[in-house]
């Protein structure tokens, strides 16, 4: 193969931040650019050895790199994108180099849907791992099984969590669509993206593209709980539709081939009965919380029989999984109040990240601190789901909208009414902003016993070790 020099835009991204280690995996140079760098992915980067860039200069681009690869989150009027283009470098998105330089000529799995890829992706790379596959895998965040968020192996086998956002500022179909996927797993699909879906049939349309390519004798692993999965696959719209054999997996539906039973939630594990047609398969325990993270495991075990993998192999892997950073990650615990860390940003995901921290925290005081920052969070389309969303928390803290001059008032979420629906459900809830005013205000009023989920898609001004080194000093008081 031969080495060259690959410059990534928007580096700090998690999928372009792994991409770049990837890349040097395979001995090429790698370097990087991008406005901000923050853990866990600054830390990943540092830790590869990733020659970076804060900020955006065209002379990071001279001498020319042999490939300049452009991440979705930059657009036309970035400095290095516009010196790019005004020299005719060689210029390709994310999913483009993953696929030509990792992913063809291999089995592909993707994993797709609005909630849990990250995490689903995660434990599959975990379970093939065990199973003896010795995998290639990308994820958006760092298994921490593998202590990284990619592997790059000599092997016929790659994993990768398949998003459903827009390729490139050139590219707008998703970024699924490039990754030659043998076997999909589709959790669940739901609306969100709001600033490239300006609705659910468009959403749902991405996701029927994605089902279509799946060759004939590939494999869906299909969501059964999900009332779009089933749309997807029971109402094709022509041209589109489901050429392959499919395995449903869920909890809710009776009609699901793949299923659990006698679950129960216990402190430090989730134990349950898996079923497959109707003929128990047998029993697993999950160190990982929450109802979500059950179905999560049934598409897995769906999938590691579809790809042969031994039985005792796969519970074993389920058993010792270990998670993925910011998904429910415990960040300390400091005179006995626990912080714990989470990327729940969409209404569904803060509902189940606190359902499942109720089931594993089940007498504790729950106080939800949250950051309204991706773009659907920022719009008032779920105004009147967050309410129900917090309501396994007795405290809830709401900083204040993300760069919100981005966008029109009138389209913002309304903090002011989500306050006002919080307390009127009877729950302790303010809005504060920025991380040391959250910090200053919580410190004082935590006691031990206290568990404070931290939620935000972004580095919310490091309010997690904030919060940690105030509970400290506030314990040698």
């Amino acid at each position: 193969m031969q080495k060259k020099h690959f410059h990534l835009i928007g580096v700090c991204g998690t999928a372009m931040g792994s991409l770049a280690g990837m890349l040097k995996a395979q001995g090429h140079r790698v370097t990087g650019s991008d406005k901000a760098f923050y853990p866990p992915m600054s830390d990943e980067l540092a830790r590869l050895g990733i020659e970076t860039f804060e900020g955006f200069d065209a002379a990071h681009l001279d001498p020319a790199p042999d490939v300049v690869i452009i991440g979705n989150a930059t657009s036309r009027g970035n400095e290095e994108i516009e010196y790019a283009l005004n020299r005719k470098l060689c210029y390709s998105s994310m999913p483009d180099v993953i696929r030509e330089n990792f992913i063809r000529g291999r089995h592909s799995s993707v994993v797709a849907g609005t909630h849990g890829k990250t995490t689903t992706t995660s434990l599959l790379a975990w379970v093939m791992e065990c199973g003896g596959l010795d995998l290639s895998f990308l994820i958006g965040g760092v298994a921490e099984n593998f202590g990284s968020s990619f592997k790059v192996a000599n092997s016929a086998h790659f994993a990768i969590e398949g998003d459903e956002y827009d390729t490139a500022f050139f590219d707008k179909e998703p970024k699924f669509m490039h990754y030659l996927p043998d076997l999909v797993i589709l959790n669940n699909v739901e609306y969100d993206h709001a600033d490239i879906y300006p609705s659910m049939d468009a959403v749902k349309k991405s996701f029927r593209l994605l089902l279509n390519l799946i060759p004939s004798e590939g494999r869906l692993i299909a969501g059964w709980d999900s009332p779009v999965v089933r749309e997807l696959i029971e109402k094709p719209v022509a041209p589109q539709g489901v050429w392959c054999k499919i395995e449903s997996f869920g909890i809710e539906r009776s009609d699901a081939r793949w299923t659990a039973r006698e679950i129960d939630f216990f402190p430090e594990a989730t134990r349950f009965n898996v079923f497959c047609d109707g003929r128990e398969w047998g029993t697993v325990r999950s160190p990982l919380a929450g109802m979500f993270n059950v179905k999560n495991c049934l598409g897995v075990v769906a999938a590691a029989e579809v790809l042969g993998l031994d039985r005792r192999a796969v519970i074993e892997a389920i058993a010792t999984f270990k998670s993925v950073k910011r998904r429910m990650q415990v960040r300390g615990v400091v005179n006995e109040v626990t912080v714990i860390d989470d990327f729940a940003h969409h209404p569904t995901a803060i509902r189940e990240t606190l359902r499942a921290t109720r089931q594993r925290y089940p007498d504790h005081r729950i106080v939800a601190v949250f950051e309204p920052r991706s773009w659907t969070t920022r719009k008032k389309i779920f105004q009147k789901d967050y309410p129900v969303s917090f309501a396994p928390a007795e405290v809830v803290v709401i900083a204040p909208i993300f760069e919100s001059f981005r966008l029109a008032s009138e389209e913002q979420l309304s903090i002011d009414e989500l306050i006002a629906d919080l307390r009127g459900a009877g729950k302790t809830a303010d809005s504060i902003e920025g991380a040391d005013a959250i910090v200053a205000h919580l410190v004082p009023q935590l006691k031990p016993g206290d568990v404070v989920v931290i939620m935000s898609n972004g580095g919310f001004g490091g309010i997690h070790q904030k919060l940690l080194d105030a509970l400290k000093v506030e314990s040698r008081k």
